[in-house]
């Protein structure tokens, strides 16, 4: 688990705008509603549109405050929850048992409601925004994944992305599928992240360069998993990087989508 639900984003460096808000619900291709999290900027000067992909216990309050977060950076961001097949609407606090519902996923079906998400933004913002995913842990794995399908993203970020997990429905890894990306990938690790070793990071480096993609593949020494917190204020220096480049490569990469 990355976050707990007291946990919050880093505030981004620089000031910041205003933005807005709320809770929706969305529904998949096939029929099923689930749960997401929209904020709007309220520069539409600004470019870019940020997918944003939870840990495993989905949608909870860490989310939602980073979706604010782009906002007021003046990027429209939605995050999604990925358990309305399996637990519905319900809350993802921190009484939630996500395993269960996390060994229930399959593939196709996230990526239906990716695609949901995406249409949402399209449909109900300013048109021609750049696309990009964003996601934490497992949601890093995720956003990997998603750059190897044709859903027309500008790029793929990925914090701490595990890189041995599979799911039902697709074959592979997130490492074995990154010779496959087709989008720009900006990777954040922790050098200290005791679940993804550094030959993995490498690898994955390798792969891309295999893919042919443009990538910037960062490692903070010393930093852990889940680094990126308001509260690991001995990282502090670690967040501001980070959302240092996040912010230059939606920016670099939204004329591209």
């Amino acid at each position: 688990m990355c976050y707990e639900n007291k946990d919050r984003p880093p505030d981004a460096p620089g000031e910041a705008g205003a933005a807005t808000g709320e809770d929706i619900e969305l529904q998949s291709a096939d029929g099923t509603r689930f749960a997401a999290y929209v904020a709007r900027s309220g520069n539409e000067q600004v470019g870019g549109q940020v997918i944003i992909f939870p840990d495993v216990r989905g949608l909870h309050q860490f989310y939602k405050e980073l979706a604010l977060r782009f906002a007021e950076k003046g990027i429209d961001a939605i995050g999604i929850d990925y358990f309305g097949r399996s637990a519905g609407l319900t809350p993802r606090d921190d009484s939630f048992e996500y395993m269960p519902h996390v060994q229930q996923m399959q593939y196709p079906s996230f990526l239906a409601d990716v695609q949901a998400a995406r249409d949402y933004l399209r449909e109900n913002g300013p048109q021609g925004r750049a696309t990009f995913t964003l996601g934490f842990c497992m949601g890093g794995t995720l956003s990997l994944l998603a750059g190897t399908e044709e859903l027309d993203l500008a790029g793929v970020i990925a914090f701490y992305s595990g890189m041995t997990r599979t799911f039902a429905g697709r074959e592979g890894t997130a490492l074995d599928n990154a010779t496959k990306v087709r989008y720009p990938v900006l990777g954040l690790f922790g050098g200290a992240d005791q679940g993804i070793p550094a030959s993995a990071v490498q690898q994955l480096d390798d792969n891309l360069d295999v893919a042919g993609v443009e990538h910037d593949i960062v490692t903070y020494e010393g930093a852990p998993h889940s680094f990126f917190d308001r509260k690991a204020v001995e990282f502090a220096e670690a967040s501001t990087d980070a959302w240092t480049r996040v912010l230059a490569f939606i920016e670099g990469h939204s004329g591209q989508a």
